[in-house]
């Protein structure tokens, strides 16, 4: 695998004003736009290697049924070609995989090192010839016009820079007939349930992340992440934009969690 392009130096604040067309959220930080992506790119190098166990841990394991949840209503298909991206250690793939039988999945990542322990979960479980592993942009995808059947995105769209240019991008390499599959962390529609969710989230998960991974920077940052991305109508109007047909959305867990779904028709 190619290495990945070199991590841009990080703007230094207080050189020149910042233009809202050249700045983002990281968090609850603004940065630069072209900061970004370095910035998410260490948070899960950082994680790596604990990632799936800290999925487990945050989430009390409900996070796999969230998945199950995604495949009930995606129904892969036999030979059925997955675009898997932000696919981190590919566990939405051998998902797709095992549901539809046989197909060809591709996970697409920014951060190399997600990859690498992705490969070693396939090679133990003998996958290795249905499974790629490429390093890349959600915003930039490497890949040919309408060139995947499914398209996924699991937890990761929120990290992306610009999320509509992300589904722009989904849109362009689907095939005609194909579909689009976004599950993410929304926002509860009940107030006090909000409010409750988010005492726990700012006050254990960061401190979960500092006890099992030695990281509580970058776990703080995904629980802000979660905060700034868009409720659920605002993001069902993104995946309309970008020229999705038949949008809908599914609330998982009272809306802790939340699927989207789109064809390109």
């Amino acid at each position: 695998m190619p290495p990945l392009s070199p991590i841009k130096a990080s703007w230094r604040h207080g050189t020149r004003p910042l233009s809202d067309e050249q700045t983002t959220h990281f968090g609850y930080q603004t940065v630069r736009e072209e900061e970004k992506a370095g910035r998410v790119r260490g948070v899960f190098t950082s994680v790596a290697s604990r990632y799936d166990v800290m999925n487990d841990v945050m989430s009390v394991g409900i996070h796999r049924l969230w998945k199950d949840a995604m495949m009930d209503w995606l129904a892969p298909r036999p030979g059925q070609k997955l675009l898997d991206v932000a696919g981190g250690t590919g566990d939405v793939s051998f998902r797709f995989l095992g549901r539809a039988g046989h197909g060809q999945a591709t996970v697409c990542d920014l951060t190399e090192s997600m990859l690498v322990e992705g490969r070693k979960r396939a090679e133990a479980e003998r996958l290795e010839d249905s499974l790629d592993w490429v390093a890349g942009d959600a915003m930039a995808l490497p890949f040919p016009d309408n060139s995947f059947d499914v398209y996924t995105i699991s937890f990761g769209i929120r990290n992306v820079t610009r999320p509509q240019k992300a589904l722009d991008e989904a849109f362009r390499v689907l095939r005609p007939g194909g579909r689009l599959m976004v599950l993410e962390f929304s926002q509860i529609p009940n107030e006090m349930m909000q409010k409750v969710y988010d005492l726990y989230s700012f006050n254990v998960i960061p401190a979960m992340g500092q006890l099992i991974a030695n990281d509580r920077d970058s776990y703080q940052y995904l629980v802000e992440s979660i905060r700034r991305f868009p409720d659920q109508e605002t993001f069902l109007g993104m995946v309309e934009a970008a020229g999705f047909e038949q949008a809908k959305y599914r609330n998982l867990s009272m809306g802790i969690a939340c699927l989207h779904s789109g064809w390109k028709l």
